[in-house]
């Protein structure tokens, strides 16, 4: 019922920039909240930005002040630009959506996930 596409992730040596993007489309479903997530080699799943429909943002500690988070909510479109890259932000980054039919009945969905490799 929710599409999720990311793109913009790629190779990038350290101290360099990336802008990642994510779409979430539906015809039956309202989307909320939208967020990045990454994981790296043998880690969990880890939060990295969110974005609520209304503008809340949360960040991890390991980013914040080099990482942001925007939203255009006409297209249901998030990005994060991502400065000051170290290697240790080496990882798939996933999108992940919240919809529903109702701010009370919610459910996630997940995209297909983009490399971001910071390397020399």
């Amino acid at each position: 019922q929710v599409q999720v596409v990311e793109s913009g992730g790629g190779l990038v040596q350290p101290g360099g920039s990336l802008r990642l993007s994510c779409a979430a489309s539906s015809t039956i479903y309202s989307i909320y909240d939208m967020g990045w997530y990454r994981q790296a080699s043998g880690n969990w799943r880890e939060l990295v930005a969110s974005l609520t429909r209304g503008g809340t943002t949360a960040y991890a500690d390991s980013v914040k002040g080099r990482f942001t988070i925007s939203r255009d909510n006409a297209e249901n479109t998030v990005y994060l630009q991502m400065n000051s890259l170290k290697p240790e932000d080496t990882a798939v980054y996933y999108c992940k959506a919240i919809a529903g039919p109702s701010s009370s009945v919610l459910y996630q969905y997940w995209g297909q996930g983009t490399q971001v490799t910071v390397s020399s």
